[in-house]
């Protein structure tokens, strides 16, 4: 009974278009109300032990350090690189986009700030340049869905803090799925600028130009060395690489590179904070979502459920896939996360998943909806940064979903792709 009020009045106040999380803590309420299962007083300890965790400190620790390194002039630097390295490939400046995106991911964790920070450069002056406009917000909106998935990743820490997998061991896990869905962006940029005609930069290489945009951007350049570099040589832990990313962007940006002021850092400290409260918010919410959940047996449910379907491994990552898939339109990658990781990892592992993988995999699927409607929210920053209408983008968007479902692909049925750096490292 209880867990059926938890379901339906969450859906109810989903389709209400409540916050997510009021709509979590307040389905959770109700099924508290007509259960007997948990008690309002335990659940309040529950809530409040899940956001006073150290792992879980790096989340809003990564988010102040993603809005730093934008405020400070670290993605425009990172820019200037890639553009003289590889701008005048045909359709260079895409492919550049592409590149930098991949690169700002490994400092920042999140996808929409990734967005935000490349976006705002690179779509005026591809814009200007000739590119189809619905063509380039579309690729930045994809390509800043590498932000979650190459490390360091903010959906990775709190897949890991709700099912007691190892951050660093997901982190090393999301190298390859990375470069995957980057590489497959890269050539269809190739391939699509090839066809309509899209031309690089016709200026020459030049090594002292060269020289010049690699020594100005060399704070930059190093800082992904020194955050995942001392995360998997174990000098720190997750939740410190996230501290000394969020001091080093700091210091970049005010002291190295002059360029945050106060107004800019008060702007970077405000923004991640609302943004922190936000998923803190959920965090707390959700677990006691998952509490009632577990109390009431779900998780063994859906698993027997799932196997009474079929017996077949192909079949069920299919099916979980589907449903992971079509969660992403309507839900933002946090509560998904907090509320379906414990439900499927027990299918999961009983179809002989490693939990790293299948981490890999739901933090992939959840990607994927950044760029699918209703919810996309990728796909209203693109927009919103370029003041343009959210139908411009959506004429550009379905080649990079379907090429987004087909990395998705690989990274579900060959586990090498995501086991081979955490197999390694053992």
């Amino acid at each position: 009974m209880a867990s059926t009020v938890l379901l339906v009045s969450l859906a109810i106040f989903l389709i209400l278009n409540m916050p997510v999380g009021l709509a979590i803590g307040l389905s959770t309420l109700a099924a508290l109300l007509t259960g007997e299962s948990l008690s309002l007083n335990s659940l309040a300890q529950q809530m409040v032990i899940s956001c006073d965790s150290f792992p879980i400190l790096a989340v809003p620790l990564f988010i102040l350090a993603g809005d730093l390194m934008g405020a400070g002039g670290v993605s425009r630097r990172i820019l200037n690189v890639c553009n003289v390295f590889f701008g005048r490939i045909t359709g260079g400046l895409a492919i550049v986009t592409v590149l930098v995106c991949m690169f700002f991911a490994a400092v920042s964790g999140s996808g929409p700030a990734t967005v935000a920070a490349v976006g705002s450069m690179v779509i005026p002056t591809m814009i200007e340049l000739g590119y189809k406009r619905s063509f380039v917000l579309a690729l930045v909106a994809t390509a800043g869905t590498i932000g979650v998935i190459i490390p360091p990743s903010i959906p990775m820490v709190l897949y890991g803090v709700s099912t007691g997998t190892s951050v660093t061991s997901l982190f090393m896990g999301g190298f390859f799925p990375g470069f995957l869905i980057g590489g497959a962006l890269m050539l269809y940029s190739y391939i699509f600028c090839k066809v309509k005609g899209y031309k690089g930069h016709s200026e020459p290489f030049s090594a002292k130009k060269a020289w010049d945009a690699v020594w100005e951007a060399k704070w930059a350049l190093i800082n992904p060395i020194i955050i995942l570099g001392g995360i998997y040589a174990g000098i720190f832990t997750p939740t410190e690489a996230a501290a000394i990313a969020a001091l080093y962007a700091f210091v970049c940006g005010a002291f190295i590179h002059r360029e945050l002021d106060a107004k800019g850092l008060f702007k970077a400290i405000a923004t991640s904070c609302c943004t922190t409260g936000t998923v803190m918010v959920i965090l707390a919410c959700a677990t006691g979502f998952s509490k009632v959940l577990t109390v009431e047996q779900v998780p063994q449910l859906v698993t027997q459920a799932l196997l009474e379907i079929s017996d077949s491994k192909i079949v069920l990552l299919i099916l979980i896939n589907i449903m992971l898939l079509i969660v992403g339109c309507f839900m933002d990658q946090t509560p998904a996360i907090l509320i379906l990781a414990p439900i499927l990892l027990p299918v999961a592992t009983s179809l002989g998943l490693d939990p790293v993988h299948f981490g890999l995999i739901m933090v992939a699927n959840l990607a994927i909806g950044f760029i699918t409607p209703p919810l996309g929210m990728a796909l209203f920053v693109a927009a919103r940064i370029s003041n343009t209408k959210l139908e411009v983008v959506l004429k550009g968007i379905v080649p990079f979903i379907l090429l987004t479902i087909g990395t998705l692909t690989l990274i579900t049925f060959i586990p090498q792709i995501t086991m081979f750096l955490p197999n390694l490292m053992k």
